[in-house]
């Protein structure tokens, strides 16, 4: 089958959105603005810009039109993709990169051993880490009608549609395109941490409450299938959480907030639950006339609530009962809200022996001749409690290191040690581990305390209080934000022993639950090694990791550390922190889980997990990774259960390849390496040091309309936007996305290349092209960043740059902008002997050809909409349509933030 053949479905679905579309548009805003709309790929070929009478005339609806047709091409294509995939499994095609699988074929032809592998799986973990991070622009009512769209355009592709059912369908879909388009897109509201906390919820129902037991059950169908036995398969993925946790540079969370998104998300839980529970009592009916029961299962059914004379014969009715109405029991005590048609029976001590009593269902089933009625939804939702427990996501807690500090700094200061803060690094982490070491508590109730004081103990109380109540894997991490010493570690330890988290039990230190430095800078990934060789060299803290198996995670910062040294530099330092870490690790004894935090976009350490996750140094992975997925990033990822399960399967099926295939690592030019980095950081730090660059960021991008968007519920600075080093990073990466410039995702490679090749001549080229060939993190590096420049647009960047109040400066910094993107165009051209982008990338090529004309045409409406906003900053109207055209440019770029 042809390429053109492959892609005809996708052109079919185009042409019926496409027709559908002009429909509505034609009945809502007059004939014009569907023509309006689908002229400008023409004007922007023919003319590379808008009809001036366009853009004077424009208002939000042709802005809304480009940005629904972007939404809409979006779900088109992601429908392809999965129809593609599915097209592949019927032909009988090999197994595709990426699934499970593919990397099973791989492991067993490496020969690795069932045992090895069961090893691994024993000692495995990996999630996938949900974080509030705000750029998700796109509302929820938005996304439900997203998902609609999706499941109806499914719905037309089957081929044994009537007709009529067409036409019923069709219907549908064009009542949801009309929603859609009546349907405001921008908040009138700031995001509070409560929406985000269940936008990140909707995500269940939606997808993980499905895919994450069908992932278990496809991981141990391929295991047996490829090693002839069936495996043990522990519990080692979740999706976890920061929302409602991270108070890092948010005073929105505390406390009582804390506690809301876990009750909340203990709702969804155990509403499933108690779903799944009704689903079986229907299914189950099986008569003590035709099967026998075991012991378990009978004493269950002897205490049911149910008692209906009809049921006296149906013991896995009544024992169903009996488990449904101990689950109600255990959420009412937990404070939660379900309601069950039973009477409460006793609650469940924890999640292990509503689990056992589940088990005993299946055991029973298997044990009598019925094995094949305890797989499917039995088996399924045995799993899921084993995943979800008593509390849905475990949920990570965050805080900023100079937070944890001045809290320890009052404590001591109120119980008369002043002076904490004058005091060296050595002294600070003797004082720490004598209080550390005492079972007495600096807090004394007696005394008066800072509002800021009592606000992070009180997070921590109820983090306690948390685990006692839903189990101790609902509050798993501690992160600590700009970790840069020991002291910062332990600073968090001596608040968590105040609180209860961290006990001496017989003069032993117990922690439950992990404590997490996060280096973020350049300067603290460079450090990284160092903090932790002297963490473990304190036999206090060693005795604190026995209590966590001997484990300790560490994080990584994708999207600080490329702000504050460029794209080059920052992929590199992360590399050696890996490696350097590894090494550390190994020589102490403890085992390593490392936590990226990776962004959607590239310049926030975005890209395909797959090659990024493979490409990790040696040693780095170990089955043990932790992902964070972030703002837009969620929704393309997790909104369809079947691109929700792909997505999770390459997680899985990476960190399987990455911790046993001999193929991992290797290829590393360390010299070349260092000299790349050292120059992209010159060229990069030269740029943002230059006088008057952040006077260009604020004019040149829509930062300050960005800031005024309701898409999260943190400000888009620590402080203000005077600096970038207060700037946050998303913000900083999606406003460079908007402008169309995309710097953070290259700026600096083509120099560093240049350097090289001036310092090496021939003899450079031929290093380049050797590394290219044989390092996976410089391919994966290279390829991320050429799909960055394949959606920069200098032509549309230097209409952004004339917003610029000085035309001096503003000539000036974008000819330095300009010549760099030529210079790491032409550079990655030479090392990878391509002509043009995305050259080995067709799909990806076809997809921006496509969408493209309406980018640049929403950019061009953006830009004239910015200048108005800034002869009158009053102008609500041009506010609000700036924010729709930040909309429909993220959309169409699928990965800016």
């Amino acid at each position: 089958m042809t390429e053109h053949e492959k892609d005809l479905p996708l052109r079919q679905d185009l042409a019926r959105i496409d027709r559908l579309l002009s429909e509505v548009l034609n009945e809502q805003a007059g004939a014009t603005l569907y023509d309006e709309m689908r002229a400008i790929p023409h004007d922007m070929r023919q003319q590379g810009d808008l009809p001036p009478q366009l853009v004077d005339s424009a208002d939000s609806a042709l802005v809304r039109a480009c940005g629904l047709y972007s939404q809409l091409y979006n779900i088109a294509e992601d429908l392809h993709h999965t129809r593609r995939r599915r097209a592949h499994r019927v032909a009988g095609s090999a197994a595709q990169q990426g699934s499970l699988e593919r990397a099973l074929e791989h492991l067993r032809q490496d020969g690795v051993s069932l045992e090895r592998l069961q090893a691994l799986l024993d000692d495995a973990s990996v999630a996938a880490v949900m974080t509030a991070h705000p750029t998700e622009v796109q509302r929820q009512s938005v996304l439900d009608g997203h998902r609609a769209v999706r499941h109806f355009m499914s719905q037309l592709n089957n081929p044994l549609l009537t007709p009529d059912e067409v036409l019923e369908f069709e219907a549908k879909l064009k009542r949801v395109i009309l929603a859609l388009w009546q349907t405001t897109e921008i908040r009138h509201f700031r995001m509070r941490v409560e929406d985000e906390i269940e936008n990140g919820i909707a995500y269940h129902p939606m997808t993980f409450f499905n895919a994450l037991p069908r992932l278990y059950e496809r991981l141990g169908r391929l295991i047996a299938h490829h090693w002839g036995e069936t495996p043990r398969l522990p519990t080692f993925l979740r999706v976890a959480s920061w929302i409602g946790g991270d108070r890092d540079g948010n005073p929105n969370v505390d406390a009582g907030v804390l506690s809301s998104a876990v009750t909340r998300q203990a709702q969804v839980a155990f509403d499933y639950y108690l779903h799944e529970l009704a689903a079986l009592y229907r299914e189950l009916s099986l008569s003590t006339r035709h099967v026998e029961v075991s012991a378990a299962v009978t004493r269950l059914a002897a205490v049911s609530p149910d008692h209906e004379d009809s049921r006296r014969e149906e013991p896995y009715r009544l024992a169903i009962a009996t488990i449904e109405a101990r689950l109600a029991a255990t959420a009412a005590a937990l404070g939660v809200a379900v309601t069950s048609r039973w009477a409460p029976g006793a609650a469940y001590a924890d999640v292990g022996a509503c689990l056992a009593d589940v088990t005993a269902l299946a055991d029973s089933l298997c044990a009598h001749g019925s094995a094949l009625l305890a797989e499917g939804r039995l088996g399924r939702l045995a799993r899921a409690l084993d995943v979800f427990g008593f509390f849905l996501m475990p949920l990570d807690l965050r805080q900023f290191a100079g937070t944890h500090g001045a809290t320890v700094a009052e404590l001591f200061e109120r119980a008369g040690h002043p002076g904490w803060n004058d005091l060296p690094e050595d002294e600070r982490v003797r004082v720490l581990l004598a209080e550390l070491s005492s079972t007495r508590l600096l807090f004394s109730p007696y005394v008066d305390y800072s509002a800021e004081t009592g606000k992070e103990l009180a997070i921590f109380r109820e983090a306690a209080r948390i685990q006692r109540c839903f189990g101790v894997d609902a509050i798993g991490q501690s992160i600590i934000s700009n970790c840069a010493s020991v002291s910062d570690i332990l600073s968090l330890a001596l608040l968590l022993k105040e609180c209860g988290l961290i006990r001496l039990e017989n003069g032993q230190p117990r922690s439950s639950l992990n404590l997490v430095p996060l280096f973020e800078t350049i300067g603290d990934l460079r450090a990284a090694r160092c903090v932790m060789e002297a963490l473990f060299a304190l036999p206090w803290y060693r005795q604190l990791l026995q209590s966590r198996g001997g484990m300790q995670e560490v994080m990584l910062g994708y999207s600080d550390s490329n702000k504050d040294g460029g794209y080059v530099t920052s992929q590199w330092e992360l590399y050696q922190a890996e490696r350097q870490l590894v090494e550390c690790f190994d020589a102490a004894g403890i085992k390593l889980r490392l936590f990226h935090g990776r962004g959607g976009s590239v310049g926030r350490g975005g890209g395909p997990s797959f090659e990024a996750i493979l490409a990790q140094p040696q040693g780095s992975v170990g089955g043990r990774i932790r992902i964070t997925e972030q703002g837009e990033v969620i929704a393309s990822k997790y909104s369809d259960p079947d691109i929700g399960l792909r997505n999770l399967e390459t997680l899985v099926a990476a960190t399987l390849e990455a911790s046993l295939s001999h193929g991992a690592g290797g290829g590393i030019d360390e010299a070349l390496l260092d000299e790349l980095s050292a120059a992209a950081y010159a060229a990069y730090r030269e740029l943002v040091e230059t006088p008057g660059f952040m006077q260009y960021f604020l004019e040149a991008t829509p930062i300050n309309a960005i800031a005024k968007l309701n898409i999260g519920s943190r400000p888009a600075s620590r402080k203000s936007l005077n600096s970038i080093q207060d700037l946050r990073a998303i913000p900083w990466v999606f406003s460079w996305s908007q402008s169309r410039v995309m710097l953070p995702g290259w700026y600096g490679f083509g120099s560093a290349v240049c350097a090289f090749l001036a310092a090496h001549r021939d003899e450079g080229v031929g290093r380049l092209r050797c590394l290219y060939r044989d390092c996976g993190f410089f391919q994966v590096m290279l390829s991320n960043m050429e799909q960055v420049l394949a959606k920069a647009d200098l032509r549309v960047a230097r209409r952004y740059a004339e917003l610029v109040s000085d035309p001096e400066l503003a000539a000036s910094l974008f000819a330095r902008i300009e010549a760099e993107w030529q210079r790491s165009v032409d550079a990655l051209f030479t090392i990878t002997g391509q002509s043009e982008l995305l050259e080995r990338n067709p799909t990806l090529a076809r997809s921006l050809a496509s969408r493209l004309p309406y980018l640049d045409a929403m950019n061009l409406l953006q830009i004239d909409l910015l200048r108005r906003l800034r002869t009158d900053p009053d102008d609500a109207d041009a506010l609000y349509t700036i924010h729709l055209t930040i909309n429909g440019i993220s959309a169409g770029l699928r990965n800016s933030g």
